[in-house]
């Protein structure tokens, strides 16, 4: 359903600086969007790594106490497994550090297509809950106020935090919203019957499988009335997970969810549903196939091959605009026609 833009893929690791003269950047994905005074802003996820380490020493970063500390381990340590380039575990007590760290830039555009991405973060690690990282910022805007949800890694797990602005200058933090394991949590752009509206996946352990939830909300912050919306299927291009991707979208229809499934090979696509307005929670129409595949050398190679994953669109007239990351390295932009995708998904 969507074209890719001919200048894909708009933003590579090579076009942004890191945030310390001794890290490299290894991605540039997952952007959040939205429209703000005139020009398109996307939130980055900008991962970054340690670079001329020791030979044999793995350098794994995490913030405390607002400063980076590195957890130092050699690489023939037969106490850590370090076989995975993005991650080395102990052994012994399951630990796990990562071989990155992210966190959220802002790049800004006056067509959509051609950014500039600022030079510093906007939003680096402060909490112990963020140690490892902040990462996949959804952005949605509620009466002037622009609310930035996003996830955040530390040894406590992987949750979800939420921040706000008016102006992409001065940020709020307002804390976790949902705890771990959960993530890919997608804020609707108004209230429903009263209550804020929120997707989530939460991430059970022994039993359960990763679907897309809903909860309700009196504030943004406290979380309740969760109920299954939709299910990764036994086979297929759902089989191994299911998530939000982009903040839904009101159309005449309904709510228009764009969202990410993995298969069991972790290939990653793009589906989409509709909604009532209000009833978010009961699906009236779904795409039986991805709206979405990787298919461009850059969404087939990179850091995580096979990946396209959406956090942002923006619709302007009747042209949706999908921001997604490729292959967990660069931004692409795919476009369709916002009526001619609800009448498909409705036949």
């Amino acid at each position: 359903m969507f074209t890719r833009h001919p200048a894909n893929p708009l933003i590579r690791p090579a076009q942004v600086r890191p945030s310390r003269s001794d890290f490299e950047v290894i991605g540039t994905f997952n952007a959040g969007a939205a429209l703000y005074q005139g020009e398109t802003l996307l939130l980055i996820r900008v991962a970054e790594r340690p670079m001329n380490t020791p030979p044999g020493e793995i350098w794994c970063p995490y913030y405390k106490a607002g400063e980076v500390q590195f957890q130092v381990v050699r690489r023939d340590d037969p106490a850590y497994d370090t076989r995975d380039s993005r991650f080395i575990q102990n052994l012994k007590t399951g630990d796990l550090w990562l071989t990155s760290t992210s966190h959220l830039r802002l790049a800004r555009s006056r067509d959509g297509v051609q950014f500039r991405v600022e030079d510093t973060p906007w939003l680096l690690p402060a909490t112990p809950e963020e140690a490892f990282g902040v990462e996949d910022a959804r952005i949605t805007a509620i009466e002037g106020v622009y609310y930035v949800n996003y996830t955040s890694v530390s040894r406590y797990g992987i949750a979800t935090a939420l921040a706000s602005t008016r102006d992409f200058v001065n940020i709020e933090r307002r804390g976790i919203i949902f705890p771990p394991a959960n993530r890919d949590v997608v804020i609707f752009p108004q209230p429903v019957r009263g209550l804020y509206v929120a997707y989530h996946r939460p991430m059970p352990g022994m039993f359960g499988d990763y679907n897309i939830w809903v909860a309700t909300s009196p504030d943004l912050v406290r979380w309740g009335d969760h109920q299954r919306v939709l299910e990764a299927s036994v086979t297929g291009w759902e089989s191994g997970r299911v998530g939000g991707g982009a903040p839904p979208i009101l159309t005449e229809h309904g709510w228009l969810s764009i969202y990410h499934a993995a298969d069991r090979a972790d290939r990653y696509a793009l589906g989409a549903f509709l909604t009532p307005v209000d009833e978010p929670g009961r699906i009236i129409a779904r795409s039986s196939q991805p709206v979405l595949v990787p298919e461009a050398p850059y969404e087939l190679e990179g850091f995580f091959p096979n990946v396209v994953f959406t956090c942002g669109a923006l619709v302007e007239g009747d042209t949706l605009r999908l921001y997604y990351g490729a292959a967990d390295e660069t931004i692409g932009l795919a476009e369709t026609s916002l009526s001619s995708m609800v009448r498909r998904l409705l036949s």
